[in-house]
C-alpha cells in the first residue's frame, strides 16, 4: 500500500535476532509499509553475544528503507523500539549479552536480566550500568535514560528510572540521519509486543509467537491462573496472560535446513506431500532443551521411528507436527488449571506455511486465525508509537477491541485420530527422555518450574 504524504504514521521497530524490522501504520491500524535492516557483522559475534553498534546500524538502515517507501515515516508521529529479550547492554560500550546466552536462561524474566547485568559487571566491573537493548538504542537516538516496563513487570533494579510501554521517553536529537523533534515512545519485549498485537486481550485467545523459538500466551480473567504459572498483565485492564515458551520450534527447520542442504521451502513443499502422521516418524523438539511444561534445559531433540522410507519429507512433517504436539502440551497442562483455548493466533515464519498452520489446528483442534501481518513484534511496537501519539490507549489502560489487529485468515480444524495417538506417544517419549536423566537433573529441573 502506498502511503499519502499527509497521512499521520507511527512507526515500530523489532530488533529481531537476524535483523530489525520497522513497520509504519495508520491511525486505523492499516499497515502502510515495513522494511528489514540487517546487523553488520553479525556473522562473527560470539554465541550469545552482539555488537549493539551493529544493532543500531540496522535500526538505522531499516527506518530509512521504510522512509524511502512511506514519506510520512521520515517524521512520523511516534516512534517505538522493542525487540528481543532478555537481552542487557553495557551503556559504556563492550558486548551486549543477548537471549541466546546461557546466563540468563533460567529463572524469571526479571531474574534473568539481573544474572546478565552480574555477567557484565564480573567482566567491566562493579561500576557497569546494565540497559535493556531497545532503551539502549532510543538512547542513542536522543531519549533520556529509561527502561521500558511492560504494565505490571517488577523493575530491574539498576536500569534506570521505569517508563511504562506507551510513555514519552525522549525525542530524536537529529542524530543518525533522523530528523530532531521525533517522540521517542517507551517499547517491551517481542513476545508482549506480539502477544498485544494478536489481540489476546479477550478470555480463550491465544497465541503462538512463532520465530524460532514459539510458545502459547492464553488470554484469561485477571486472577484466574494458578500462582505457579507463567503470567503477564494482557494490554486490557482485568485481563491476564498465561502459557510459557518452548525452545525450539522453528530452529528446528533451520537444522534441518543445515542439515540436509536444502532450503526451508523445498522442506515444507516435500513436508506438504507426506499425509499425517509423518509415517509415523515423531520428532522431540528439544535441540536446546525445553521450557514449557517440561522447564529442563539438559532435554535433547530426538527423532524417533525412523526407516528406511523415511526421508527429507517424513522428518520435515514430523518436526512440524511436533511443534504442534509441543503447544498441545502445554494447552493439556493449562486445562487441568481451569484455562480453555478457543481459537490459536499464529504469528512469525512459521505462520507463513499453510502447512504447519493446518496441523496446529488440527493438532489444537481449535481455529487457527493467521494475519495478513505475520510480524506481530513490529506491530506492536507500532501500537506503543501509537499510544504515544494519542491514538489509543496504552496497554493496561484500556479494553478489548480498543487497539487495531492486522486482517486475519481463519484455517478450520480438521482434527484426525492419528494426530490424538502421536500427541500421546510425544509426551510418552518425552517422559521417557526425562526418567533417562540423571538425579541431579531432575533437581535442577524442578528449580526452573
Amino acid at each position: 500500500m502506498t502511503a499519502r504524504m499527509s497521512a499521520p504514521v507511527a512507526v515500530g521497530v523489532d530488533l529481531g535476532s537476524n535483523s530489525a524490522r520497522a513497520l509504519a501504520l495508520d491511525p486505523d491500524g492499516r499497515v502502510l509499509g515495513s522494511a528489514r535492516g540487517p546487523y553488520p557483522g553479525a556473522e562473527s559475534w560470539p554465541d550469545g553475544r552482539a555488537e549493539p553498534e551493529g544493532w543500531l546500524a540496522g535500526v538505522v538502515r531499516a527506518l530509512d528503507l521504510l522512509a524511502g517507501e512511506v514519506p510520512g515515516a521520515r517524521r512520523p508521529a511516534a516512534l517505538s523500539l522493542g525487540g528481543q529479550s532478555p537481552t542487557t547492554v553495557p551503556d559504556g560500550g563492550g558486548l551486549a549479552v543477548t537471549c541466546r546466552h546461557p546466563a540468563g536462561v533460567t529463572g524469571t524474566p526479571e531474574e534473568q536480566h539481573l544474572t546478565q547485568a552480574e555477567l557484565l559487571r564480573t567482566e567491566r566491573g562493579p561500576d557497569l550500568v546494565p540497559v535493556q537493548v531497545y532503551d539502549w538504542l532510543s538512547a542513542r537516538l536522543g531519549a533520556g535514560s529509561a527502561q521500558s516496563r511492560w504494565p505490571g513487570d517488577p523493575e530491574l533494579l539498576g536500569y534506570g528510572p521505569v517508563a511504562a510501554t506507551g510513555a514519552c521517553v525522549g525525542v530524536t536529537d537529529g542524530s543518525h540521519g533522523l530528523p530532531s523533534g521525533i517522540p521517542l515512545i517507551a517499547g517491551a519485549q517481542d513476545a508482549y509486543l506480539a502477544i498485544w498485537a494478536a489481540g489476546v486481550d479477550t478470555p480463550g485467545r491465544a497465541l503462538d509467537p512463532g520465530g524460532r523459538t514459539g510458545g502459547l500466551a492464553v488470554a484469561v480473567t485477571a486472577g484466574a491462573g494458578n500462582a505457579g504459572m507463567y503470567a503477564l498483565r494482557s494490554a486490557a485492564a482485568g485481563v491476564d496472560v498465561v502459557g510459557g515458551p518452548v525452545s525450539g520450534h522453528g530452529l528446528m527447520l533451520e537444522w534441518l535446513q543445515t542439515l540436509t542442504g536444502r532450503p526451508v521451502t523445498e522442506l515444507l513443499a516435500a513436508a506438504a506431500e507426506v499425509p499425517p502422521g509423518a509415517g509415523d516418524v515423531l520428532v522431540l523438539p528439544y535441540l536446546e532443551g525445553e521450557r514449557a511444561p517440561r522447564w529442563n534445559r539438559e532435554l535433547r531433540g530426538e527423532i524417533s521411528g525412523l526407516s528406511t522410507s523415511s526421508g527429507p519429507g517424513e522428518i520435515t512433517r514430523a518436526a512440524l507436527e511436533g511443534a504442534a504436539y509441543g503447544l498441545a502440551h502445554i494447552a493439556a497442562e493449562l486445562r487441568t488449571q481451569g484455562v480453555g483455548l478457543d481459537v490459536l493466533v499464529c504469528a512469525g515464519a512459521p505462520a507463513r506455511s499453510p502447512l504447519w498452520c493446518a496441523i496446529k489446528a488440527a493438532v489444537l483442534e481449535v481455529p487457527v486465525e493467521v494475519p495478513a501481518e505475520t510480524d506481530l513484534a513490529a506491530y506492536g511496537a507500532a501500537l506503543a508509537a501509537g499510544a504515544g501519539a494519542g491514538w489509543w490507549p496504552p496497554p493496561g489502560t484500556g479494553s478489548s477491541g480498543d487497539w487495531p489487529r492486522p486482517a486475519v485468515t481463519v484455517v478450520h480444524p480438521e482434527p484426525d485420530p492419528v494426530y490424538r495417538r502421536a500427541y500421546q506417544r510425544f509426551v510418552a517419549l518425552g517422559d521417557a527422555a526425562e526418567l533417562r536423566q540423571p538425579e541431579e537433573t531432575h533437581a535442577q529441573s524442578d528449580d526452573l518450574r
